[in-house]
């Protein structure tokens, strides 16, 4: 076991349920494919590195087959359920820790394109600070580290808005905590989201994120997606 895990927050895909804020640019199908493609490259991203374990907090609970078969040996699969994702967070975050973990960083699926040295920084600065969290540019949040539980941190935000962050941060101030920031980065939710990714496919090394390569590989870019 390494000191540091990192915790992997994510959904099966499932048409009618998966990306549906990019029904405008891809089809339903064409939504999960590229739901699955995300999930897979950010595992990818995270899978090798030499300072942290990985897990992944699944929801349904009954999707444990379905990770199973994606995910490379050793990897920690924890089905979590609640009300909203704050909840499956401190669940996440509270059983990694209580494995003896002294840092968990719980981190999207939908950003693999993320710089590995962000997560670098969130280790870092959990040294000095109770909490860490990574600022996504739609006023919530892409990571979220800990080194110790700290569930009512979730408590009383008003989720999937552009004020989850600072709800998040009044939290904190309400309960004494220090926070450290790392580098804004973005979740790929809308069309804009998709166009600046495949713009950045097109700056990256092809080895880099090929599993949204090849889903992609027939999208065009529309400027009225944005």
């Amino acid at each position: 076991m390494k000191d540091t895990v990192i915790i992997l927050m994510a959904k099966k895909p499932q048409i009618g349920r998966t990306k549906t804020r990019l029904y405008t640019a891809l089809s339903p199908r064409q939504a999960v494919e590229f739901s699955e493609a995300l999930l897979l490259d950010s595992i990818d991203l995270v899978k090798d590195l030499s300072w942290s374990d990985l897990a992944l907090a699944i929801t349904p609970l009954e999707s444990v087959q379905y990770f199973q078969s994606i995910t490379p040996a050793g990897t920690y699969l924890m089905p979590v359920a609640g009300e909203n994702v704050g909840q499956c967070l401190a669940q996440a975050i509270k059983a990694l820790l209580s494995m003896g973990y002294q840092k968990a960083i719980a981190l999207n699926s939908d950003s693999p394109s993320l710089p590995l040295e962000y997560l670098l920084q969130a280790s870092d600065r959990l040294e000095q600070s109770d909490l860490v969290f990574g600022p996504a540019y739609d006023g919530g949040y892409y990571l979220v580290g800990m080194t110790r539980p700290i569930p009512q941190i979730f408590d009383g935000i008003t989720w999937s808005t552009e004020r989850v962050l600072a709800q998040t941060q009044e939290r904190a101030e309400e309960l004494g905590l220090s926070i450290g920031l790392v580098p804004p980065w973005y979740d790929i939710d809308t069309p804009k989201d998709l166009v600046r990714y495949l713009v950045e496919l097109e700056q990256t090394p092809p080895d880099r994120l090929v599993n949204s390569r090849r889903v992609l590989a027939d999208i065009r870019l529309r400027p009225s997606w944005g």
